[in-house]
């Protein structure tokens, strides 16, 4: 038999190695929860504010007051005025135009009806336009200056992360000084 140091010595070796087992056990099974954790969170947040709305099951209002009268908005999720992510869609009558402009954020937007006349630049040029169809999508990082016209009935779908801001290039074009 062993001496009494040899097993405390033995007895403390093996301790050690069941509590590095169970550390290294312990650690990934760990790492494994958290990840998880991280991951589901934005779905568990997604599915507390999940929105389903059917197409034309919302309303129109007039405004936003940052676009020329004729222009009308749906909020469809979340608040252009609130920090946060929100979804919004406007709805522009034929001719309609907006003047060169620039936001804060990046802008996210999906044609849905009509032909959206899509421009770049700080002088607004009807020639110097490309015609966004049904379907079409484009993005702009903050600070981009662009202008657009409406030909038909036209519907886009603007998504970007709120206090949603436009900056005209003229001030004179900006219709909450007129």
């Amino acid at each position: 038999m062993p001496s009494r140091q040899v097993r405390q010595r033995l007895r403390g070796r093996v301790s050690f190695e069941k509590e590095t087992a169970m550390t290294h056990f312990r650690m990934p099974a760990a790492m494994a929860a958290v990840t998880v954790a991280v991951l589901t969170a934005p779905v568990a947040l997604a599915q507390d504010d999940h929105v389903m709305i059917e197409s034309g099951a919302f309303e129109y209002a007039a405004g936003p007051g940052s676009l020329q009268k004729g222009a009308e908005y749906a909020v469809l999720y979340g608040d252009p005025a609130s920090d946060g992510v929100f979804a919004m869609r406007l709805r522009l009558p034929d001719g309609f135009h907006i003047a060169p402009h620039h936001h804060t954020k990046p802008e996210i937007v999906t044609v849905i009806s009509g032909t959206f006349r899509l421009g770049m630049g700080e002088e607004a040029d009807t020639t110097e336009t490309t015609a966004l169809e049904p379907g079409s999508f484009f993005a702009f990082q903050p600070g981009m200056a662009h202008y657009a016209y409406a030909e038909g009935e036209t519907v886009v779908q603007l998504n970007s992360t709120g206090p949603w801001t436009i900056t005209y290039v003229r001030a004179e074009d900006d219709p909450r000084t007129q």
